[in-house]
């Protein structure tokens, strides 16, 4: 992420956290994160992975898109690209991402919260997706919809894969 973008993301995260009247300290240990790292993150510095604002945004109570919309470009780790495209504003809360999964390229996501579903379209490429041991092999024009509040992954061959990621939040609290 470049420096603006996690200047950006500081200060939005740093305003949802002082609007709740938390402290660091609290926040960061509900989320399971060192108040250093959340610190460093707030100041605009430091390498947050995907998972860690996963985690902010499930303790703030807010979708994973709320906390990264202010940022434009695609935030990125271990061969995964992920770009908000845009949010529902009703209930339940609907949000939808533009996702990139380089070659040879293994994620395992983490629950989200209760009642929350994905569904991937595949653009291009060839991907493997779904809960831990239900996983299903999506081709171009495929879509798969699952619960997302449990583990699971996403995973690539040889070449790469696009695809749209939408979540549909549950409607209790309309978290991610």
């Amino acid at each position: 992420m470049d420096k603006l973008s996690l200047s950006t993301l500081g200060q939005h995260l740093q305003t949802l956290r002082m609007e709740r009247g938390w402290s660091l300290s609290q926040l960061a240990n509900d989320a399971g994160i060192a108040k250093s790292n959340l610190c460093r993150l707030e100041q605009g510095n430091g390498n947050p992975t995907l998972d860690t604002i996963w985690r902010l945004a499930v303790q703030l109570n807010v979708p994973f898109g709320t906390l990264v919309a202010p940022i434009t470009v695609p935030l990125g780790e271990d061969g995964i690209q992920v770009r908000l495209i845009d949010q529902g504003k009703g209930t339940p809360q609907v949000d939808a991402y533009w996702m990139r999964c380089a070659p040879h390229t293994l994620r395992h996501a983490e629950p989200h919260t209760p009642g929350t579903r994905e569904s991937l379209t595949l653009i291009s490429g060839c991907l493997e997706a779904g809960p831990d041991g239900a996983t299903i092999t999506l081709t171009p024009g495929q879509t798969v919809t699952f619960s997302a509040d449990q583990p699971h992954l996403y995973r690539t061959q040889a070449v790469e894969a696009t695809l749209i990621m939408t979540i549909t939040y549950g409607e209790k609290g309309n978290t991610p």
